[in-house]
């Protein structure tokens, strides 16, 4: 059975004794109830990882000794997901997803179509956005929490797919009208790709353009229709299959 994974940064060095307290501690200690002698998983979501020995818990506080620490190599290409906003309901979904099927990054977009506006509230939103993404990185044994950006507009979204194409990498615009599937990207050959994903209601014509414009790619990624909050996880599953994403040995 694997050991459990939780986050603390920094780590300590091999020898030393590591706690967890706080929000971690009460979760380890309180919740999962783990006891005296049990292996655990530690990282700083930054690609460190710590294997660790319980050597004592109290309530809302563990104590462990560390046994070994590596760094895990981030994966390439490195996927940034432009995430235009989804309706409440659907909002939390779309980050845990995309965060469980391997996003570095995700970038909240208020795009012109979307229902949900982040006018008066958008650090609320990033910093919600950044605890479904903590908690579904731990929930799937990640190294690597994706960092959520802060809110964007159309205008930032272009500067950024300006600036990526400049450096070589590839920006894909999934559109169920596009006639490019997205297995003929040049996936295996970038080093970062963007992921453009729209409202529930699509993307309008003029945003499209702009994009394709600013050096974007409209692509396929099927003959169905998906919905804004499943998108990228399904575009993250075909970029792990398409390059070695995927190749390397989940967490012990």
């Amino acid at each position: 059975m694997a050991a459990t994974l939780f986050y603390l940064d920094p780590l300590p060095e091999p020898g030393d004794t590591a706690v967890l307290d706080g929000k971690e501690g009460r979760h380890a200690a309180t919740v999962r109830r783990i006891s005296v002698g049990e292996p655990l998983v530690l990282s700083d979501g930054r690609g460190g990882v710590a294997e660790v020995e319980v050597t004592a818990a109290a309530k809302d506080r563990l104590e462990a000794v560390v046994l070994a620490r590596r760094t895990v190599p981030a994966p390439k290409p490195a996927v940034t997901v432009v995430q235009a906003l989804p309706k409440s309901d659907r909002s939390e979904l779309a980050v845990e997803l995309a965060t469980e099927a391997g996003v570095d990054a995700i970038v909240p977009w208020q795009s012109k179509r979307c229902v949900a506006r982040w006018d008066a509230k958008a650090d609320k939103g990033v910093a919600r956005w950044q605890a479904v993404a903590v908690a579904a990185a731990k929930q799937s044994r990640r190294a690597y929490v994706p960092q959520v950006d802060t809110l964007h507009r159309t205008s930032d979204v272009l500067d950024r797919v300006r600036d990526t194409t400049a450096r070589g990498g590839v920006v894909a615009v999934l559109h169920e009208s596009a006639t490019t599937p997205f297995a003929e990207l040049p996936l295996r050959g970038a080093d970062e790709v963007i992921l453009v994903v729209g409202p529930e209601g699509g993307l309008g014509d003029t945003e499209v353009d702009a994009l394709i414009e600013a050096g974007a790619v409209a692509v396929s990624l099927g003959p169905t229709v998906l919905r804004t909050s499943t998108a990228a996880a399904v575009a993250l599953g075909a970029i792990g299959v398409l390059t070695g994403r995927w190749n390397d040995q989940p967490l012990h």
